[in-house]
């Protein structure tokens, strides 16, 4: 390489763009094994009961009154005697649209118990949750819904609750209405949920209905604020919660050993009318809140992280090298420069590689300290530099040490990464103050581009002409 301190800075930067290329493929083949992982959890977690979102309780009380429809008969024409179909109204008792009611109180009381499934080399949390669930409905506004002539079948009163799917039911399920059991049954298949209901006469004299249910679930559990007034909480062994939905809890307490969460949700913070002739579940389950079962920083995330960063770690390992090199021998070659950045970057692919069979930790700590050793000993043998190999060495330390800290935390990388760039652009400002960016000077009339390219330099200046006698 040529000699020029600016020309080889100009080309050293350059390669370190070059290496955009080997870190954008890292980054794809690792978003290809995250698209599989999360494919993988998707199979496990629907095998297992799927994400849970609970709607309900709901009364749904039916309704007859008159319904008119036509009716075509062949009646026979009295003076020609011909017989001719004529249309005819009839209006007759039918069903008409229910009244759906929700609770005035609904207060309910989950514990979640998580477990990790395995897959091939994926790892999938899963939970099981018992459910506690009271309910008071206030009926007196039923009937002003009616139109004249129609009439509510009280005897004949639903209790509804929605479910994601019926597949996740497992364990307890249980209904008592004032005390009294009453039997649940599931919903009929071919609505976009699942769903149990039972039959519970006449609600008109009930205090309160309470349901006890068991189910499993993955990924994430939420509920619908049905109730006038909504009291929900919910308690698990997982310590890693993602609250989220339409609500955020009033309070939670976090630990290592598992979370609480709490809402209070007043009728006025939910867009749903208390009793109305049309179904509001969907409008419930859009307004829906609870729980992700969170996995922190997996190493899917830190690796792409990495990649990303890669350019930044990739450029400094460069800046290194061509700040301590031996400019008065044999400067680095740019294909030595490209072999450094390709194991820097297969060093992303190796993390992901190992931190699939034995963690994140051991697998970054290998990785690392294996390119550090790469690297270190191609500084040595390859790159000449001697003594100078040991700040290589120190370099090189000093920043897989915070990329681990960067991976680490996603809350501080920016202020790392920024911090770490900012430090490395002043001390190479620093070094590099007295440089001589245009190189040697050459005489007159020599060289050229090509020729300083080439790292030549005139070593004698040009035969003088032969002196005139006389």
């Amino acid at each position: 390489m040529t000699r020029s301190a600016g020309v080889r800075f100009f080309i050293v930067g350059l390669l370190a763009l070059l290496m955009f290329i080997p870190l954008f493929l890292a980054g794809e083949v690792i978003d290809s094994r995250a698209d599989y992982s999360r494919q993988t959890v998707d199979s496990v977690g629907q095998e297992w009961g799927g994400i849970q979102s609970l709607s309900g309780p709901m009364l749904v009380l039916p309704v007859v009154g008159p319904v008119t429809r036509t009716e075509r008969r062949e009646v026979r024409n009295a003076e020609t005697g011909e017989v001719e179909v004529q249309t005819f109204e009839v209006t007759e008792t039918g069903w008409k649209a229910p009244v759906h009611v929700f609770p005035d109180a609904f207060d309910a009381d989950l514990a979640t118990t998580t477990e990790i499934r395995h897959r091939g080399l994926f790892r999938v949390p899963v939970y099981s949750a018992e459910a506690d669930i009271r309910a008071t409905f206030g009926l007196a506004g039923a009937e002003a819904l009616l139109s004249e002539g129609e009439r509510i079948l009280w005897a004949e009163a639903e209790f509804h609750l929605s479910l994601t799917s019926n597949r996740a039911l497992r364990g307890a399920a249980r209904l008592t209405v004032d005390g009294t059991e009453a039997a649940l049954e599931p919903r009929a298949a071919g609505g976009p949920t699942g769903g149990i209901f039972a039959l519970v006469g006449d609600p008109r004299p009930v205090q309160e209905y309470r349901l006890a249910l068991g189910f499993n679930g993955a990924q994430s559990l939420f509920l619908a604020p049905v109730g006038r007034d909504s009291r929900v909480t919910i308690a698990s062994d997982w310590p890693h919660p993602s609250f989220g939905g339409a609500f955020l809890p009033d309070g939670s307490e976090v630990s290592d050993d598992g979370f609480s969460a709490r809402w209070t949700i007043p009728h006025l913070a939910r867009a749903l009318p208390q009793i109305a002739r049309e179904d509001y579940d969907q409008a419930a389950r859009n307004e829906a809140f609870g729980v992700r079962f969170f996995q922190p920083n997996d190493f899917y995330q830190k690796a792409y992280r990495a990649a990303r960063y890669g350019i930044l770690f990739i450029a400094l390992t460069f800046l290194t090298v061509l700040l301590i090199e031996n400019r008065q021998g044999r400067p680095a070659h740019p294909v030595q420069y490209i072999l450094i950045g390709l194991a820097q970057s297969v060093f992303v692919l190796l993390m992901v590689a190992y931190a699939e069979q034995i963690g994140f930790g051991p697998a970054y700590l290998l990785s690392a300290g294996a390119t550090v050793a790469l690297l270190t000993m191609f500084g040595a043998l390859g790159l000449g530099l001697g003594r100078r190999t040991l700040v290589l060495a120190a370099m090189l330390t000093l920043l897989y040490a915070v990329l681990y800290l960067i991976l680490q935390s996603a809350d501080y990388a920016l202020l790392a990464g920024s911090t770490l760039a900012f430090f490395a652009i002043a001390f190479t400002m620093y070094a590099t103050r007295n440089e001589d960016w245009y190189g040697p000077e050459r005489p007159e009339g020599q060289g050229g581009l090509l020729s300083g390219l080439a790292g030549k330099t005139p070593d004698t200046p040009p035969d003088a002409p032969p002196d005139k006698a006389g």
